[in-house]
Parts: structure tokens; C-alpha cells; sequence
């Protein structure tokens, strides 16, 4: 802190000493974090908040709020309102990671520079503004490959980071459940992998004994074995984790209930929808990624059926391929759900650009294919969640502040999940009550008819039910075969 202080104070009286050998360095815990601190350049200024430069496992926890200024680029095939906006979006996640966005600086030009993105001329100049405005961190709206961050610390003078650091360490804060850490680490590791590079004396070879002399192995390649030694042991963890979650959605699936996942832009209002609709206990904050950790409730529809609905993590445009591949875990609840809930924010400043953001996410992860829910949320904040009911037919307006339109939601995702039935009609005989009480349990009863054979019934009911009900179908050919059913499989794989 004194070492900071004096920084400041030298800058404030006008001394031009540079500072760039200057380093302050951080106490870090773990064998992870020792490598970073090793591998961090000489010549940083100070910051790069979380695993990229502050205290602790990303977690930000400092004695001041680091000053950013924020660089976007226009491409000669984009708009620079579309990167105003970007920017804005990068601001508020700035601002959630813990720090303070205090200018910002935009360049057009036709294609990224491969040595520093910006080319050496605007570094020199962003240099210039970082060190008028004091800033401790320069951050890069678009991901930069390991060779650019490098360059670009050495030009700068302080930290280089992108947006996909800034959304990791967000991530790392708010990752409570042993799958969430583990996730987000693994994002971690793989995004820092590629980033390791030694300096001087680091770099020198490691002693031995007998049989060891000789060139040896350098840190830099001991550091690199270390990481990857703990990337395999979080892989192999996330796959017992998958397994488990298998395992739970055959159970889920052998109780013939639906599963539905609310998916959408991050701060759209999901968790506060879940609240709504089951009383759960999901954690609620008007910030950027405040859930990271998926919860599921139980649900009953109007019509007597019971839904499992799960809240997932929030998607964002330029959403890092990092998170994706950790999170698949996760995301496979997204898979294999009958209905997406997508919730859109109906009073935000571009909700069709949100809308586009997260389709591409589900395209990513092969999950555009499920039947999808548009639910515009936050109708009590103005006009703009009715309009937009108005573009995208079959969706509805709600606010889960308020309660408004969730009954209508409740009946329309019902509709919805009804369609994933067939309609089919059956004569149960009057001795055998127990079928016709798993009639009403497992699907939905549309009419019902006292005959001379037992009941008369017309219910909707999913293909696993009606292959035990086959004796009663009034027409057999109405409940398809096993052999077919595992034929459509096949074709389908």
C-alpha cells in the first residue's frame, strides 16, 4: 500500500520517472496461482484484477477499485453504434468485476493489427491516455491472443487484459457449488495455458542428481506441465460430475415428468422468474453473471402436470469459448429439456441483439433445435414487453416483480409441453382402476366416457406411457413399436 501510494503521489506532483520495471507483488495461495505471479511481466504497471492480477482465487478483494479505460475496435464491415454499445456492455461487467471504467478509447480499422491488435502507434497513444488518467489496467473489448497481450504489456506499461478475463473473473466471484469452481477454473487454466511465458533468471534450468544432469527442463515447461497435470484432474472431475448428472435425469425422466430450462441474456430476470414461479431461494442482484451455479424446482402446471424447472447461467454476446466447453456439464440440462424458457429483458436498451446473442450460444451448443418459450420479462418498467409480444407471436409479457402475467405463462407452458405429447384414446376396464389413476398421473385427460367395456377415455400421454397402455388403446397402430421408436433413435444419432 505504500509502495502504491508513493506511485501516486510521484504521479500527481508531475514526476515522469517511468515506472515500468515497477512491480507490486501480489501474496497468492496454491500452486496456480504461484505460477501466474512468476510468469506476470517485470514491467507491468499494477492491477489486472482477480486470477489476472489481485488477491486471492478471482475473487476481488483490494484496498481500491482499479481505474480502466476500456478500447474497442470498428471493423470496416461493422458500425460504430453497435461498438458504443459493446463498450457500454463491457463497462457494466468492468463495474461488476469490481472496478472503475474512466475512459474509453475507439479505432477504426479495417482488420486487427497480428503484433499488438492496435497497432504499435495506438498503443503508444492509449499509453499516453493511461498514464494522464492514472489507470491501473487497459482492457480490450475483443479477445487477444497470447502474443498481443505481451506486446502490448510492454508497450503499456500496466496490464493488458480482454473481455473474456474480465467475464472469468466475474465468474470466479460468483461460483458458490463445487461444480461452479471447478468450472470456472478449468475456463481459467485453459485461457491462462497459452499465456505462460518466463523472464530472465525464471527461465533458468532446474538442478538434479544423478541421471538428471544436462539441459534439464526450463520453469517455463515445468509451469506448463503443472498446469496441464491440473486441467486433466478438473476434466476428469467434470465427467464424474456429468455422470451424475445423468443419472439424475433418468431418474427425473422414469417419474414422466417435463423439464424445462430458463435460458436467456444475463440480468434478464431468470432467477427472479424462478423465485416467482416456485418459491425457491435463488439468489437475485441487478448485476451482470449474479447466477453461475444452475437450480432446479419442482413445478405445477395449472393442468394438474409437474415440470422440472431449472435456472441456468446467463449468456452475453462474445460469450468466451472458454466458458463454453468448461460449462458443458451445465449446459447439458439446456440438451436435454423439453421446453426453453427464454427470458428477455422487454425494458432493455437492444433486446432483438440479446435475442440474437443467445440463440448463438444455443446453436453452439446444439440446443437449437428444442422448442423455445419467449417470455419478455419486466413489463411493469414500460410499454416495451407488450410491443415485443406483438413481434414474436406465441410469447408473453410478464414481470416477475410483480407477479403480472405469470398465470398466463403457467397455462401457455403447459400448451407448450402438451404438444410434445399424442393424443390418444383408451377403454380401461372397470376392474382395473389402477390404469386409469396412472391416466391421470403421467398425462393429461381431455374427455371421459362411462361405457358397457369400462372407461372411455381421450388423454394426452408421451410415447413411454402409452407403450405399457397398448392393451387399452382403442387403435393399436395409435402407440408406436419399440423396434421403431429405437429405429428413430438410431436415425437420429
Amino acid at each position: 500500500m505504500v509502495v502504491e501510494n508513493t506511485i501516486r503521489q510521484k504521479q500527481m506532483n508531475g514526476d515522469n520517472h517511468q515506472i515500468d520495471n515497477h512491480r507490486i507483488d501480489n501474496h497468492r495461495r496454491g500452486d496456480i496461482q504461484d505460477i501466474e505471479d512468476t510468469h506476470r511481466s517485470a514491467d507491468t504497471h499494477r492491477g489486472g484484477f482477480g486470477e489476472f492480477g489481485g488477491d486471492g482465487s478471482g475473487l476481488i478483494d483490494r484496498a481500491f477499485r482499479e481505474r480502466i479505460v476500456l478500447v474497442g475496435m470498428v471493423r470496416s464491415d461493422g458500425n460504430a453504434t453497435a461498438t458504443d454499445a459493446s463498450l457500454d456492455e463491457l463497462s457494466l461487467l468492468v463495474d461488476t468485476a469490481g472496478a472503475d471504467a474512466v475512459e474509453r478509447v475507439c479505432q477504426r480499422r479495417p482488420a486487427p493489427d497480428p503484433a499488438t491488435f492496435v497497432g504499435a502507434g495506438k498503443a503508444r497513444e492509449i499509453r499516453a491516455i493511461a498514464e494522464a488518467v492514472d489507470c491501473d489496467t487497459v482492457v480490450f473489448d475483443d479477445e487477444l491472443s497470447p502474443a498481443q497481450q505481451f506486446n502490448l504489456e510492454k508497450i503499456l506499461g500496466r496490464t493488458a487484459l480482454d473481455r473474456t478475463a474480465v467475464i472469468l473473473d466475474i465468474f470466479a466471484q460468483n461460483a458458490r457449488t463445487p461444480e461452479g469452481k471447478a468450472q470456472v477454473e478449468l475456463a481459467q487454466l485453459r485461457y491462462l495455458l497459452p499465456r505462460l511465458r518466463g523472464a530472465g533468471n525464471r527461465l533458468s534450468q532446474q538442478a538434479g542428481g544423478i541421471g538428471t544432469r544436462g539441459p534439464g527442463e526450463t520453469q517455463l515447461e515445468v509451469d506448463r506441465r503443472r498446469l496441464q497435470r491440473r486441467i486433466h484432474k478438473l476434466e476428469g472431475d467434470l465427467r464424474r460430475i456429468a455422470g451424475h448428472r445423468r443419472t439424475q435425469s433418468k431418474a427425473r425422466r422414469r417419474t414422466r415428468n417435463h423439464c424445462a430450462a430458463i435460458v436467456g441474456y444475463t440480468n434478464a430476470g431468470k432467477s427472479s422468474l424462478l423465485n416467482r414461479l416456485t418459491a425457491a431461494d435463488a439468489t437475485v442482484e441487478d448485476r451482470l453473471f449474479a447466477t453461475v451455479d444452475p437450480t432446479t424446482r419442482r413445478l405445477g402446471l395449472p393442468g394438474g402436470e409437474t415440470v422440472y424447472l431449472t435456472d441456468t447461467v446467463g449468456f452475453v454476446r462474445k460469450l468466451p469459448h472458454h466458458l463454453v466447453e468448461a460449462f458443458k456439464t451445465t449446459l447439458d440440462v439446456v440438451r436435454d429439456a423439453d421446453l426453453l424458457v427464454h427470458v428477455v429483458d422487454g425494458a432493455g436498451p437492444d433486446p432483438e441483439a440479446a435475442i440474437a446473442a443467445v440463440r448463438s450460444v444455443l446453436t453452439a451448443i446444439n440446443a437449437d433445435h428444442i422448442a423455445e418459450l419467449m417470455v419478455f420479462n419486466k413489463s411493469d418498467l414500460g410499454s416495451g414487453a407488450s410491443r415485443l409480444t406483438q413481434r414474436f407471436e406465441g410469447s408473453v409479457a410478464v414481470s416477475a416483480s410483480t407477479g403480472d402475467g405469470v398465470a398466463e405463462l403457467l397455462g401457455v407452458i403447459g400448451d407448450r409441453l402438451r404438444r410434445t405429447t399424442d393424443e390418444v384414446e383408451l377403454v380401461v376396464p372397470w376392474d382395473r382402476g389402477d390404469v386409469l389413476a396412472g391416466v391421470h398421473r403421467e398425462g393429461q385427460m381431455l374427455a371421459s366416457e362411462a361405457t358397457e367395456q369400462g372407461m372411455r377415455v381421450r388423454a394426452r400421454l408421451d410415447r413411454s406411457s402409452m407403450g405399457a397402455l397398448r392393451p387399452y388403446l382403442v387403435n393399436n397402430s395409435q402407440a408406436p413399436s419399440s423396434d421403431n421408436s429405437d429405429k428413430n433413435d438410431n436415425d437420429e444419432q
